[in-house]
């Protein structure tokens, strides 16, 4: 039982407004309530720790895949829960990503489908999560939890209203965006909030000084539910690990920067577990969409940047002892976007009302009593095109030219899939996870009810060149162009 003493929410603001205390609350009934309240922490809501690595692949560490990079706490993390392999992220690259995480919703649906850059005069400088979105920490923060926010925002932190204590997290600490010259003069800037923390910090320095700023967090936080967003820029190029992980691998510096996202893992794990909260935090780990060339799928086809499933396929792992059974390996198909539902489910706090929530309740399925997945339907989109519908087992991939395709996907590679695609093609995930072997011509029922969904996914959520019913308008001109 966790009792809230008067605050609420305005949904049309997404802002928290103070509310009038009733004077029926100070009755015999009422104070004895309070008091089993105060003298049972033990019942109080449990806290929220998103570990989100960045450009970690399916088959980079070693609980997934026998060939990753040995990673003990990651695959303790793993034994100890619920680890899915069938986690489906909404988009393939950074920023989308991350805002349909925070607000459960398609990256169409929330204003944020497409990667945003930091450099001076360009057209990306309004471009930003949209203020009246809402998100985990502003839902919870009603509920008596407070938030912090470490490590790389990229949703455009100089934009007004875009900021991450915009966003709803009390605290915070990181970069804005990607550690890179052309991300524009504050690229490698520390902010604490909306101030400087300090210029020039060495990326080697980052992930250490992220987890020094959650375990201290945990520490002072321990007596009174949290939400903590730990939001990587590792394993993200420049592959720049510290010095006491170089040589750690055996897989050059990509496979040490993951044996540092271990190692950070563990030391959160540690504070939560020195803090006695063990029993009462929910970890959640996974990443924000498929690897660069030099990660890992797992076996999987594609990778970052294009709609194949090494894109969009990526860890999840769920810890919670005692209410999450341990050991548990499971297929059924979950998303990033269920995080925020499954939170709010936990804490005792209603989703918005006023618009749709495209995550869906999962806590039975990570209880182990439920074997079916609440997703329908997925869609694939690369950017603003959709490119792939899902249903089950059954994945149809869309025609598409490079005109369709986003700036990070025009050119043909080997690891972004279909650039072109004539026909649409037609996939059965179960009995090929490569998407190899056609069968569009063995299922015409299946092509049909498929195209179908597609065309429901366009009027509902746009496209290339249409505006969906339910779409945020895009702050962008030409979103799929780089400039």
């Amino acid at each position: 039982m966790y009792l809230n003493l008067g605050f609420g929410r305005t949904m049309e603001t997404g802002k928290f407004r103070p509310a009038a205390f009733l004077p029926r609350l100070f009755c015999p009934v009422a104070m004895l309530l309070l008091g089993c309240c105060l003298a049972s922490a033990a019942q109080r809501p449990p806290n929220f720790v998103v570990i989100f690595a960045d450009d970690l692949g399916y088959g980079d560490i070693s609980c997934y895949s026998p060939t990753g990079v040995k990673t003990p706490h990651l695959d303790a993390l793993a034994a100890e829960g619920f680890r899915s392999t069938d986690f489906f992220v909404p988009a393939n690259v950074c920023s989308p990503s991350r805002a349909s995480l925070l607000t459960g919703r398609y990256p169409m649906r929330c204003g944020m489908p497409v990667a945003r850059t930091e450099t001076p005069g360009s057209k990306y400088k309004d471009y930003g999560f949209a203020p009246d979105e809402i998100t985990i920490p502003e839902l919870l923060g009603p509920a008596g939890y407070r938030s912090l926010m470490v490590g790389k925002w990229h949703l455009g932190m100089d934009v007004e209203g875009s900021h991450p204590i915009d966003a709803g997290f009390d605290e915070h600490l990181g970069i804005p965006s990607n550690y890179s010259k052309n991300r524009g003069p504050n690229y490698n800037t520390l902010y604490r909030g909306k101030k400087v923390e300090q210029k020039n910090v060495r990326c080697q320095e980052l992930t250490r000084r992220y987890t020094d700023e959650v375990v201290k967090f945990i520490k002072r936080q321990k007596d009174d539910p949290f939400f903590i967003y730990v939001s990587h820029h590792i394993v993200h190029s420049p592959l720049l690990p510290s010095k006491d992980f170089v040589g750690t691998s055996q897989k050059g510096k990509y496979g040490d920067f993951v044996k540092e996202l271990d190692h950070s893992t563990g030391r959160i794990m540690n504070a939560i577990r020195d803090a006695g909260l063990d029993d009462n935090t929910l970890v959640v780990f996974t990443s924000d969409n498929g690897p660069t060339r030099f990660g890992s799928t797992g076996g999987l086809n594609g990778g970052k940047y294009c709609t194949m499933e090494g894109g969009h396929r990526v860890p999840g792992i769920f810890r919670w002892p005692g209410k999450i059974p341990p050991q548990q390996v499971s297929d059924v198909t979950l998303t990033s976007m269920d995080l925020l539902p499954l939170f709010c489910e936990l804490a005792g706090v209603e989703p918005p009302g006023d618009r749709k929530i495209d995550g869906k309740q999962i806590l039975p399925i990570l209880q182990g009593k439920v074997t079916e997945t609440p997703h329908k339907v997925l869609y694939y989109y690369n950017g603003t095109n959709l490119q792939a519908v899902r249903e089950g087992d059954w994945k149809l991939h869309l025609p598409r030219t490079p005109n369709d395709q986003p700036f990070w996907s025009k050119k043909p590679d080997k690891t972004k899939g279909f650039v072109s695609l004539d026909e649409p093609k037609l996939f059965h995930l179960k009995d090929d996870l490569g998407e190899k072997r056609n069968l569009a011509d063995a299922h015409p029922e299946v092509m049909q009810r498929l195209q179908t969904r597609a065309k429901e996914a366009v009027a509902e959520l746009g496209d290339v060149r249409v505006t969906g019913s339910d779409q945020r308008k895009i702050n962008l001109v030409d979103p799929q162009e780089r400039s």
